[in-house]
């Protein structure tokens, strides 16, 4: 059951949720720092991995709130998956950049 606006809104917030979005952020700016420079939108990619890396709870807030709102988080809430969560991520940051 997804989770009611209330109980988003909280996760949004939590600064414990937040800390895993965040190391997420930190796992996925280092993949793409190692992928090929002909992979579609890498200036673009490469610059979001640059400013996670130096301000990764920045990346963190920008993000969370997209986060929480996709399908897997709204289902687990906290209680989701780091794996999963890494998904939600990287699907939330590609949407972005």
């Amino acid at each position: 059951m997804a989770l009611s606006y209330d109980e988003s809104a909280a996760l949004m917030n939590d600064m414990t949720f937040r800390g895993r979005i965040k190391v997420a952020c930190l796992k996925f700016a280092d993949y793409i720092l190692g992928e090929a420079a002909n992979v579609p939108a890498h200036n673009t990619r490469t610059k979001w991995a640059q400013q996670t890396m130096t301000m990764p709870d920045g990346a963190a807030g920008q993000v969370a709130p997209a986060v929480v709102m996709d399908p897997a988080v709204q289902q687990d809430g906290s209680a989701i998956t780091d794996s999963a969560l890494q998904s939600a991520v990287e699907n939330t940051v590609n949407k972005m950049i």
